[in-house]
């Protein structure tokens, strides 16, 4: 019963967008239905801890398991999917945009459940090109130049991902996750720097910020709330099924943390804060794997949520920002939003950085910290920025998506309440005012624009080449440091 509902659940997105394309008129509704239905299916699996493994070709590897970690994924991307859709509602959008939505949607949910190298490099390829389709949906030059840049850089970092998913078969005859554990060391760089490089992380990951910040904001809210984590979560797996491999995700965790942070501090464009923000959380995700399904939905919801509402805002330089209030309405739901990304205690922000922090080995823990107080000194420039008391006219969808996102951070609190002790909320308080202190008395004083050259899309594939490098060194040194 469980195995057929699985498979339904997962088809279900691929049936519902090329029925889109067939009967356009049907393309709000019918996609909202199957966001909702991923949406229970995915919360079914948490509230039951339901573990389900499917083998799909007999001795090969080719196999799904479905589990709380992938629960959390899944409902990721169920609610930020439910959230854009609403977003979108009244605007022009056809139903092509819906239908490339739903094939995104689906190919996403198929990442999150895929335990071998062959089902999650076609996952990831549909992704990729579903994901291009709807950067380019404006059709304007801009717009297809930034979906073919991802596009191109997305081709080549899986074309080089299957090369080592082929050299670990040929080592183990398995295409199983488990097969890192016999694959020669180029086999586990090719892999690796193929993943990190599509889920945006670390100096690979670069492609990141001009995608995300230039593509609409409804793509940027699905870009950085769940599609790079289509990349991230098989590193996850493997960091949990094979021991030697958790040191090296951890270590590119922290180094993506860091990476990230420091750039999003002197970002001076909200939707390159955000961008950078999200290289800088995704690191939080990486560097305690057991728990990172938890942080991946509040940092999903939070990320989907802030995109979405600096879409609103009358500019997206902070310098003219702070020349023009915006209401208080608009203000409330950045601040809250800024909270939880923050860490600040009632929403889910707070549960999962608290879970994170306590899985992190000792080495980690000091620069973790280090990074949550850089994440507040980002995030103060928003909660700085003037605002009054007249309303902005926003359309009920805006709000609608707003509300889900929210509310969603409201409620994912029940899954770690044991965070609520006097100690925890008062160290998370400390960092968020910290960040807010060290921003107002030194950050907001000067501006400081970083460099862009690395970003350059003739220094893409440097950083893609020379991650390789250090993962090959790395596994050249068995996992060692």
């Amino acid at each position: 019963m469980m195995n057929t509902l699985t498979i339904s659940c997962l088809i279900l997105p691929f049936i519902s967008g090329f029925i889109i394309f067939l009967l356009p008129r049907l393309d709000r509704y019918l996609s909202v239905i199957t966001a909702i239905c991923s949406g229970l299916y995915s919360l079914f699996v948490l509230v039951t801890r339901t573990q389900i493994n499917l083998k799909l070709i007999d001795t090969f590897g080719v196999t799904l398991s479905v589990d709380e970690q992938s629960g959390y994924f899944m409902l990721t991307n169920a609610l930020i999917t439910l959230a854009v859709i609403c977003y979108c509602w009244s605007t022009d959008k056809s139903a092509f945009f819906y239908g490339q939505l739903m094939i995104l949607h689906a190919s996403i949910n198929a990442c999150f459940v895929s335990t071998d190298f062959i089902n999650l490099y076609v996952a990831l390829e549909v992704s990729g090109i579903a994901a291009a389709l709807l950067i380019a949906y404006p059709r304007s030059d801009r717009s297809i130049w930034i979906a073919l840049r991802y596009l191109f850089v997305s081709n080549v970092c899986m074309l080089l991902y299957l090369i080592g998913a082929v050299l670990a078969y040929k080592s183990a005859l398995t295409f199983s996750f488990s097969s890192i554990n016999t694959a020669p060391p180029e086999a586990l760089a090719l892999i690796f720097m193929g993943l990190l490089t599509k889920g945006g992380l670390f100096l690979s990951g670069l492609w990141l910020p001009l995608t995300h910040a230039e593509s609409e904001v409804a793509v940027s809210a699905l870009l950085s709330g769940i599609v790079v984590k289509a990349g991230l979560f098989p590193l996850l797996r493997c960091g949990l099924l094979l021991e030697q491999i958790n040191p090296v995700i951890r270590f590119f965790g922290v180094g993506t943390a860091v990476f990230g942070v420091c750039y999003a501090i002197f970002a001076q464009d909200t939707k390159r804060l955000l961008a950078f923000s999200t290289i800088s959380q995704l690191g939080f995700i990486l560097s305690a794997p057991q728990v990172g399904g938890f942080y991946a939905l509040t940092h999903g919801l939070v990320k989907s949520c802030l995109f979405i509402l600096a879409g609103a805002l009358p500019s997206r330089s902070f310098g003219e920002l702070a020349r023009q209030p915006i209401s208080h309405q608009l203000w409330s739901a950045i601040l809250l939003a800024g909270f939880s990304i923050s860490g600040f205690p009632l929403l889910s922000g707070f549960g999962a950085k608290v879970l994170t922090m306590k899985n992190l080995l000792p080495w980690q823990n000091w620069v973790m910290n280090l990074v949550a107080v850089g994440t507040a000194i980002a995030f103060a420039k928003f909660v700085f920025l003037p605002h009054h008391s007249v309303p902005q006219k926003l359309p009920l969808g805006f709000w609608v998506a707003v509300g889900i996102l929210l509310g969603g951070l409201l409620v994912a609190n029940v899954a770690y309440l044991e965070a609520y002790n006097l100690e925890n909320m008062l160290k998370a308080i400390a960092i968020v005012f910290a960040g807010w202190s060290i921003y107002y008395l030194i950050f907001s004083q000067f501006s400081l624009n970083l460099p862009r050259k690395l970003e350059s899309f003739e220094h893409l594939m440097g950083m893609m080449i020379l991650v390789a490098i250090v993962l090959f060194w790395v596994a050249v040194n068995d996992y060692g440091f």
